[in-house]
Formats: structure tokens, C-alpha cells, sequence
């Protein structure tokens, strides 16, 4: 299916997204690296030829970018002597194409030296990941500074995958985020793979009564015991959060209404009503699953937290 092209003509979103971040804007490098968009995806798309994982680990990073402190870039810095930061946090040890980044800085550098922030940068990058993997298209605001502060403790405020839905609604609302948005972000599930130890939970010794989650079909839990033994040791072991797990449509949804979620977090979305109806909604069009996440992808990627970011680094992984 070719790509939908979806166009920010709506002045209520605008709105939003100048309320959030005063200085983003949809031409904020037309005049200071009008190249730049070309340079990321460019970047976006070679690395996806060598690694189909790469679309699946810039949208994690974007999300838990900006799930902390907004988006300011602070997921791509290193920890130092004296600091451990995000990125070495439990939740983010599996994040990984930090690389893709430093790659499209690097082009960007050459193109305008000193201009383009490595949150913007990481924002076009995961906007390009869905696009290339036959997804949504988007206009991104764009004007956003990096963040000189990283602290691995702080990862802690990260949704979790074992999240009941008042956790998930509560983590969401405080940042501005609806239930609307929570369905709509769930679906990047679409794509990525899930290590055993994030959904284990589920399918052994899940309460007294049953070892596996009663509301997974059998033979899908069946299917993730064997690749998840009681006592796994195999490093990499796991499954795909769907069965088009590089390719970027509905199927997530579809699966959920089967029986066949992988988190908790997922599962909960049919705990309720209302986010039932959203990913009932969701399942039966593509085109409003499409519509409703670009929306929410631009709301979350305008989140600018305690004050969002000071400075244009130079290089991604350290603080100028």
C-alpha cells in the first residue's frame, strides 16, 4: 500500500504544537539548511538496507526521548565519569542505531554547520523510519534545542511494559497525552521485537490460579513459551510485537483483538471501553489508525518538558 501523505493543515494541532514549544515550525530550516530533511532520510534509509531493526529502535528512542525532559536529544548522550545517563538506564539498555543518528548530524554538519539540533535530527529520523517502512508521511515541526541533563534514574517515569491501563493513562496525562494518543503511539508496536524478560510476566506463573495469562489464545502463548522457556538463557531470545514486524500498518491492532498481544501494556488497552473502541476502530482501518498517529506522534514530539533544551551540540553523544 503506498504510503498515506498526510498534510498538518489543521489549525487546532498548529495551535497545540505552538503552545507546547513556542519556536517549532514546519520551515524552521528553509532558510538555514534547506537540505537537511533529504540528508536524514538518506541517512534513515541506508542504514535500514543493512538492519530492518533500524526502524523499529529510532521510534523507540524518539518516544523514550521525549517521555523524559521532553524532546531534547538527552537519550543520545553518553554517560560520563560522573554520570550515568538514559541511555545505560534499565529500560533503555536495548536501545540501539544510535550510530543512524550520528551519521545524519554528521551530514548535517557538513551541510550547516552549527544549525540543526540532535533532537530535530532524531524527530525526522523517526518520522522517515515509519514513512520507509510503507507508513504514514508527515510535515514535523521542527525548532527544537538539546538538552544538556541525562540521568539514568530518570527512566524510571518510562511506561512500562507490564503497565495496567490506569498506569498507562496516568504516565500518558501527565504529559498532555490523551487516551486517544495512548492507542494511537501503542501502534508503533507494529514495529520491533520484545525481548523474553518484558512479557515473561505472562506466560509463566502469571497468578495463583494460572501459569499463563488467560487472556492470550493458547497457542499463541504456547508459540511464546517455546521461545521463552521458565529459565531462558539464550540472550537474544524473544518474538516480534507482530507478524509484519518491518513492515508498518494495523496488523498490531488486529492481533490484540486476537489474543495475541505480547505486553501486558498492550493487553490493557482492552481493559476499558474506550480504548477497546480505539483499537476496534484501529483494527478495521488503516486510514484512521494512520490519521490518528501522525497526530499523536506530533504532540508527543512537541512535549518540551521542565524547560526543553539550551544548546546546539555538535556532537550528538556529549553536551558542547
Amino acid at each position: 500500500m503506498q504510503a498515506t501523505v498526510v498534510a498538518l493543515g489543521s489549525a487546532v494541532l498548529l495551535a497545540f504544537v505552538a503552545s507546547r514549544v513556542s519556536a517549532l515550525s514546519l520551515d524552521y530550516y528553509d532558510r538555514t539548511c534547506p537540505k537537511l530533511e533529504h540528508s536524514v532520510r538518506k541517512a534513515v534509509k541506508k542504514a535500514m538496507k543493512n538492519d530492518n531493526t533500524v526502524p523499529a529502535a529510532l521510534l523507540r528512542m524518539h518516544f523514550h526521548d521525549c517521555f523524559i525532559r521532553g524532546c531534547d536529544g538527552s537519550v543520545l548522550l553518553n554517560s560520563t565519569a560522573k554520570n550515568t545517563a538514559e541511555k545505560d538506564g534499565p529500560p533503555n539498555i536495548s536501545l540501539h542505531a544510535f550510530y543512524v543518528i550520528d551519521h545524519a548530524k554528521e551530514a548535517a554538519e557538513a551541510l550547516c554547520p552549527g544549525v540543526v539540533s540532535c533532537a530535530d535530527i532524531l524527530a525526522l529520523a523517526a518520522r522517515d523510519a515509519v514513512a520507509l517502512s510503507g507508513g504514514p508521511h508527515w510535515d514535523v515541526p521542527k525548532g527544537r534545542k538539546d538538552g544538556r541533563i541525562s540521568k539514568a534514574t530518570d527512566t524510571r517515569q518510562l511506561p512500562a511494559p507490564i503497565f495496567n491501563i490506569s498506569q498507562l493513562q496516568q504516565s500518558f496525562s501527565q504529559r498532555g497525552l490523551s487516551m486517544e494518543d495512548l492507542v494511537a503511539l501503542s501502534g508503533g508496536h507494529t514495529l520491533g521485537f520484545a525481548h523474553c524478560s518484558s512479557f515473561q510476566n505472562r506466560i509463566h506463573s502469571f497468578d495463583a490460579l494460572n501459569d499463563v495469562d488467560p487472556s492470550m489464545r493458547p497457542s499463541f502463548a504456547a508459540q511464546l513459551r517455546k521461545a521463552c522457556p521458565a529459565h531462558n538463557k539464550v540472550k537474544g531470545a524473544g518474538s516480534t510485537l507482530d507478524s509484519t514486524a518491518t513492515k508498518f500498518d494495523n496488523v498490531y491492532y488486529r492481533m490484540l483483538l486476537q489474543g495475541k498481544s505480547i505486553f501486558t501494556s498492550d493487553q490493557a488497552l482492552l481493559t476499558v471501553p474506550k480504548t477497546k473502541a480505539l483499537v476496534s476502530k484501529f483494527a478495521e482501518s488503516r486510514e484512521e489508525f494512520e490519521k490518528a498517529f501522525v497526530n499523536s506522534m506530533i504532540k508527543m514530539s512537541s512535549l518540551s518538558g521542565g524547560g526543553g533544551g539550551q544548546e546546539i551540540r555538535l556532537n550528538c553523544r556529549a553536551v558542547n
